[in-house]
């Protein structure tokens, strides 16, 4: 592992679009092998990786982990539009997520750039206390 380049957790949980307390906790249990630094620091190779990156790759793309990749939030639920109600500036999308309603309030600019309606398939990005909408296109 000497001249390969080594991955902190957190830069390794972004390549893999998992949060960095799953990461830790996976490396806790052994699931990943790390080298240790001097002060004790886990870091991953590209060769511990690769195994976790191929068979996301295989997955269809509904299940697979590439579009978390390129959002910062990994609280992103995929459910179905329930309803989209436009008024002045802001919109309200309601979504069945396995059976439970998340609304969102977001600007009515996003709502008709992302031209959501009754029965698409959207992720729901949760970050703290705001919810952003994704179109998932099929």
């Amino acid at each position: 592992m000497a001249n390969t380049p080594l991955f902190t957790p957190r830069e390794a949980a972004r390549m893999l679009g998992i949060s960095y307390p799953t990461i830790k906790q996976w490396i806790l249990a052994g699931k990943l092998k790390t080298a240790t630094t001097p002060g004790g620091h886990h870091r991953l190779s590209e060769a511990a990786l690769r195994p976790l990156l191929t068979k996301d790759k295989e997955k269809p793309a509904k299940e697979s982990r590439e579009r978390y990749r390129r959002v910062s939030g990994r609280n992103q639920l995929i459910g179905r539009v329930l309803s989209v109600r436009i008024e002045g500036l802001l919109a309200q999308v309601v979504m069945d997520v396995e059976g439970q309603q998340i609304t969102s309030i977001i600007t009515a600019e996003a709502a008709r750039e992302l031209r959501l309606k009754k029965g698409d398939v959207a992720a729901a990005l949760i970050k703290s206390t705001d919810v952003m909408i994704e179109r998932i296109e099929p």
